[in-house]
Formats: C-alpha cells, structure tokens, sequence
C-alpha cells in the first residue's frame, strides 16, 4: 500500500512539473551586455564637443558623425540616445548608457532635463531614458521637437504569444510632485504631477486600410516602479493579460487603448499613428516592448529618476 501511495504522489508531482513547464526565451542583446559606442561632434555653435552616445547591439565604435541604421536585422533594440541635425546644425542627445553589473553590463536609463547652448541662448529639454522594441529614424529633423514620434516607429512584427515579460531592474523614483515640461522651445512649465518608471509590452494585431494602420489589442503587460528599488531584483516577471483587460481584475486606465503614441511606416513608407480600435483574440502580428526611467509622454517629467534594466527575456507556457 504505502509502494503504490509513494508512487501516485510521484505520478503526481511529474504532472505538476509537466503542466507548470516553461520557456524563458532572452531577446536579442536583452542582456545588455554588447553596445555600439558613438562619437558625434557637436557643431560649433552649440558646445563645439564630442560627444559620446550609446545604442544596443553588436559592439561597435563609431566615430563619425553619422546617422545610426537601427532597421539591421537581428537586433531589435532601439534607444532614447539620438543624433539630430536641426537648422544645420549637428547635436547629440543621450540618457541611456551601459553600466557595468558584475562581469558584464546593464542598461541605465535616467531622466534627465539637459541643457543645449545655442547662440548664446540656453535651451531646456526634458528627457527621459528610454530603451523599447521598433526604430528610431537618424537625423532626428527640426520638426523631431514638435513632434518626437514622428521619427520613432514603435514595435516589430512578432507572431508568439508569451506569458511574461521578464527582466531584472532596480530603481531610483523621487517622490516629488512636481513635474516639468521642456521642449526647448519656451520656458520651462513646471505642473503638478507624480513621474516614475514604467515597463509595458503589448501583443497587437495590425492591419493597414487606405494608408493608415490600424490594430486590436491582444495582449497587455504593464508595470509602474512608483517607489525607490535599490537592490536588483532579479527574474522579476510581468505576465500578459490576454482579451479585454478593461473586464479584469486591477485593470488601470494609463493600460487601455491609445493611451500612448504609437507610429509606423505604411505600404507608401509614411509614418502613420497606430490606432487601437479594441481587442482581440487574432494573432498577433507586432510585439510593443517599452521600458522607461519615466511615464508621461515626451518633453514631460522629473529631473533625476533612474532605472537599471537587464537579461530582458520572454516567458512561455509550454
């Protein structure tokens, strides 16, 4: 009797392992530890420097003043850092950078309020580190502050349906109230507000009809960091929420459709908003992966947040 309970508690424990298996599958670079380092020479009317920016991907020094090509197969990381030509003149622009952890590197992103000397005249901009799956499009243009998403397209086809997002991250989230926006244009405008990091994926399901892009939403993973994490937590999952989230359990409205700018290139190459007109159970057709050392949308946020980020993989039932 007690051979044959021994051997259904065995039996047992094997189909808890089979039906609890999984896949953790890293991204490409998401281990943050190989980066293309990049020397921009500012022009001379505004600081005259070099200056030295980062991007994700196979190592690489770039010491020209050149436009980075982030459409290269493989690699599907793009990053906050830019290089802009605007009325002729070259700048460079980075709040993401390796740091290291260990033996190799992570991804420091920090919010930053940066200052561009022009002519004698100080111009204040408010950026945050960012690190997210899709494209940034190099020179960024003068039209690039009116409208930063006009040369970012956010996303990458994908055709899976993960479980979780996983990642390993540590913070530095001020408590602060106050918020600023600075565009570079103006004064700094300082409002109420509460800023802090944030992770999210989407699973969306794209379609194009006279030129413009359209999408269901069929899957949701959304993270805020509100509060400082000084030690790393590692392994630390997000699962997706698959349907309708607006239905479940803790769903918050910043989750929902729209609620951030999303572009993409059409069949005739322009780039177009994405537009979410509800959820789905289709197959999804893009992945959108963002992690942010802030939340609120360009030119807006606080001064001083910091995120660490590392080993960015996805999670599979099997």
């Amino acid at each position: 009797m007690r051979k044959h309970l021994l051997c259904g508690i065995f039996l047992l424990l094997n189909v808890g392992v089979l039906y609890s298996a999984e896949r953790v599958e890293p991204i490409p670079f998401g281990d943050m530890d190989s980066w293309v380092t990049r020397y921009i020479q500012e022009s001379k009317f505004l600081s005259g420097k070099t200056v030295t920016i980062y991007a994700i991907g196979p190592r690489d020094t770039i010491r020209t003043t050149q436009a980075f090509d982030y459409t290269k197969p493989g690699n599907p990381w793009s990053v906050s850092n830019a290089y802009a030509r605007v009325l002729g003149m070259d700048k460079a622009s980075g709040t993401t950078r390796p740091e290291r952890r260990g033996d190799g590197y992570c991804a420091r992103m920090d919010c930053k309020l940066e200052t561009v000397e022009a002519l004698k005249i100080n111009l204040k901009v408010q950026i945050a580190g960012t690190i997210f799956i899709g494209y940034t499009y190099e020179p960024v243009p003068l039209k690039g502050a009116s409208d930063p998403y006009s040369v970012v397209e956010m996303g990458r086809p994908f055709t899976k349906r993960p479980a979780a997002v996983q990642l390993d991250y540590k913070a530095k989230v001020d408590d602060s109230d106050v918020i600023m926006r600075a565009t570079g244009v103006g004064i700094v405008k300082k409002m109420q507000g509460r800023d802090c990091a944030e992770v999210y994926a989407y699973l969306q399901h794209r379609w194009e009809e006279n030129g413009k892009i359209y999408a269901t939403r069929v899957a949701t993973a959304y993270e805020r960091i509100w509060n400082d994490v000084p030690n790393w937590v590692n392994n630390h999952r997000i699962p997706f929420r698959y349907g309708d989230i607006t239905e479940q359990l803790n769903y918050k409205d910043y989750e929902g459709l729209n609620k951030h700018t999303f572009k993409a290139k059409n069949a005739k190459g322009d780039m177009v908003r994405v537009q979410e007109v509800g959820y789905s159970d289709e197959q999804p057709t893009h992945l959108v992966l963002m992690i942010s050392s802030g939340c609120y949308p360009a030119f807006t946020g606080h001064d001083g947040n910091t995120l660490w980020v590392d080993n960015v993989a996805l999670v599979y039932d099997e």
